[in-house]
């Protein structure tokens, strides 16, 4: 688990400034959860034969004996959070979250225990349009971030009866080549044994690839949805790869399956993963209801984002205001209460705690300022005040107390405040 300083605070800010902006457009509503779930939730949702649940919860007992999880992902929060509070009665719901998880593994670049996810989840609408806005919408945030090189890799995993007869072949094809399984796999093969298509061991690359593919049991529905799904992403413009391999760490997807990749940040790569969970409120006791969602994990987008240079060059101010003895001190932070109120985008930090002129610079300078205000005594009993330009070759100048708003406005513009 780690930290967010406050020099890297305004990146993430940046970018999740950016993913609201985006939500709010296609009409997303946020919703908060608890971070803190009972545990039988994600046994009975993500399911018991999983990594996440067998290895990597944070379980604890509290005082009443209640066993509790810090929650390893948001869906199924989501789904319980709607459910209870009855979002899911004869309507569609578009629903977006964000927040810590926590998994208790093996730390790596873009990886923690503690980690970041942006989630979207929506109810009600079974069709392939949607999967393919959820999409489309995924491909507009990496725009608006200047994220560029990320792969789109799709795959349907149909319906449970067509898993089902998958499943069945599929332990058959793998138990006769027991003695090539490691051992995670043994244990997976009779409980789990979708999950063995996505090891990450290299040594069992060339039996994954020869094992059965689940593309040949889809049913008419379930081809159908595919393919409608693959036309209008071809419609739009939108190059994808289909990966019959992908299945998702969870239990409860259906259907569409979908993940954006990359190669940058080494052995982790998916940085956006989602998918259909059409079963998954009827599983957790609600009427069978249409779904599918995607994460995103934010200090991936970040790693991504400060390899292509893209994250701006964040300040801490747009001005500061140097103040020489107590008079003036006095009356600057009067003066800069005065100046917030007339320009509430401009970044203003008042010096505090004194100091002589030359230290007062090197903090100003730190700052990134592009101007700093200067205010003494003598510039008091004029009522005037100094500015030096600190990153423009420009002479230093006074001008009236009164005129300082209109000043800066002119000069610092609130689009130039949040570079």
């Amino acid at each position: 688990m780690h930290d967010v300083l406050p020099e890297a605070s305004p990146q993430w800010q940046f970018l999740e400034s950016r993913v609201r902006d985006v939500l709010r457009r296609y009409g997303y509503e946020e919703i908060r959860m608890p971070i803190v779930e009972f545990t039988e939730l994600f046994k009975r949702s993500i399911g018991e034969v999983t990594d996440i649940v067998e290895k990597e919860m944070y379980t604890f007992d509290d005082r009443n004996g209640d066993s509790l999880t810090l929650r390893p992902e948001g869906t199924a929060g989501c789904v319980r959070a709607a459910m209870e509070n009855g979002l899911l009665h004869n309507q569609t719901q578009r629903l977006w979250y964000q927040g810590p998880m926590f998994r208790h593994e093996r730390p790596q670049k873009g990886r923690y225990r503690q980690f970041y996810q942006i989630g979207v989840e929506t109810f009600g609408l079974a069709g392939p349009d949607i999967d393919a806005e959820l999409i489309l919408l995924t491909s507009r945030l990496w725009r608006e971030l200047g994220i560029e090189g990320l792969e789109l890799q799709l795959n349907s995993l149909g319906t449970s009866a067509e898993r089902e007869r998958y499943r069945s072949d599929l332990v058959e094809y793998f138990s006769a080549h027991s003695e090539t399984l490691d051992g995670d796999s043994q244990r997976r093969l009779h409980t789990n044994p979708l999950r063995i298509l996505d090891t990450k061991n290299p040594d069992m690359a060339e039996l994954v690839a020869g094992a059965p593919s689940l593309m040949d049991y889809l049913g008419e529905a379930s081809n159908a949805h595919f393919e409608s799904l693959r036309r209008i992403l071809d419609q739009a413009g939108l190059e994808y790869t289909i990966n019959p391999r992908l299945v998702r760490g969870l239990d409860y997807y259906s259907l569409t399956v979908f993940e954006w990749v990359t190669d940058q940040l080494g052995a982790q790569g998916t940085v956006c993963a989602g998918g259909r969970f059409d079963g998954l409120v009827e599983q957790l006791g609600g009427r069978a209801t249409p779904a599918i969602g995607f994460a995103v994990g934010v200090e991936r987008l970040l790693a991504i984002m400060e390899a292509q240079e893209s994250l701006p060059t964040v300040t801490r101010a747009d001005v500061y205001l140097v103040l020489m003895g107590e008079q003036a001190q006095q009356a600057g932070l009067v003066l800069a209460e005065r100046l917030r109120d007339a320009l509430p985008h401009l970044r203003l930090l008042t010096h505090c705690g004194g100091g002589g002129f030359k230290a007062q610079f090197k903090r100003a300078d730190r700052s990134g300022a592009r101007v700093a205000l200067i205010l003494g005594e003598d510039e008091l009993s004029r009522n005037q005040i100094s500015i030096k330009y600190l990153r423009e070759d420009l002479p230093q100048e006074n001008i009236a107390i009164d005129d300082l708003a209109q000043h800066l406005a002119d000069r610092v513009k609130p689009e130039e405040s949040s570079k």
